[in-house]
């Protein structure tokens, strides 16, 4: 397919749309990554010139769902299951310890992609017999991955870190593809969800613990610390939030205390009156 030129100009207009809509920001530097993804949508949609896409974008009455279907294209969906499972471990042993005193704790795995992430923890909590005591909510801006996740199938990328007893107990080769077991799948609550949308989140409720992961590295700081900010609003005294370990909050002046607990981070909202 021939691609269509992108100026710096119509990059500028592009991806300020784009960060207007879902928080990624991109520098000028990003302009030849983005061109090919951008051009490829425009042309789909039958546009000889991006800065006609732009426009249809921007003010036709079709233009969120296609702005939606480009935030998709430009969105990094690598996952695999296990990645970095230490704070996953920790969750899940605090979580069984709850569900164990009675209560049902709620955890939610923002940007879960293809949702290797919330079924890890899925995995977690089953060897745990706690699983069904839990509430999973899981959550993407893309309902492209959501469903993907939903029919529990992934590709073998996703295999390459797997503990020795998950596969064949927990998933399976079908087809040459990975499926999950569909017990662990309906234990989730896929939904779609913008994280810079600070009134959706408000309405999810609050949850003891909040994975998101690998995501605000996407955003400009102040996005970050708007999202932060929802992410901190939507924990419950007490609970924690788990972000990826290139990533910082204490930077934004946070009121979450970041805390150690087995060798994994955390950035716990402090209980009432402490």
């Amino acid at each position: 397919m021939p691609s269509l030129p992108l100026s710096p100009q119509v990059f500028a207009i592009i991806t300020s749309l784009v960060e207007q809509r879902a928080g990624l920001h991109y520098e000028p530097g990003d302009r030849e990554l983005v061109a090919d993804k951008v051009s490829t949508r425009a042309l789909e949609a039958g546009f000889e010139s991006l800065y006609d896409y732009y426009c249809f974008l921007k003010y036709d009455p079709g233009g969120p769902a296609a702005l939606d279907s480009l935030v998709d294209a430009l969105l990094v969906h690598e996952t695999y299951f296990f990645r970095d499972p230490l704070p996953l471990e920790v969750i899940s042993d605090e979580m069984a310890l709850a569900v164990r005193m009675g209560r049902r704790p709620r955890v939610w795995c923002a940007a879960c992609s293809t949702g290797e992430e919330p079924l890890t923890l899925a995995m977690m909590l089953h060897q745990r017999g706690v699983l069904e005591g839990v509430s999973l909510l899981a959550t993407d801006y893309s309902q492209r991955v959501l469903e993907r996740a939903r029919a529990g199938e992934h590709n073998l990328r996703a295999m390459r870190a797997l503990p020795p007893g998950i596969e064949g107990r927990y998933l399976e080769l079908v087809d040459g593809k990975p499926r999950v077991r569909s017990e662990l799948v309906a234990a989730v609550d896929w939904r779609r969800m913008n994280l810079v949308d600070a009134e959706a989140i408000a309405a999810l409720g609050t949850f003891d613990v909040i994975l998101c992961r690998n995501v605000l590295i996407y955003f400009q700081d102040d996005t970050s610390r708007r999202v932060a900010e929802s992410l901190t609003r939507a924990l419950v005294p007490g609970g924690s939030l788990v972000v990826g370990t290139s990533e910082s909050l204490l930077r934004f002046g946070t009121a979450l205390n970041c805390e150690e607990r087995r060798g994994a981070f955390f950035y716990t909202r402090p209980k009432e009156g402490v």
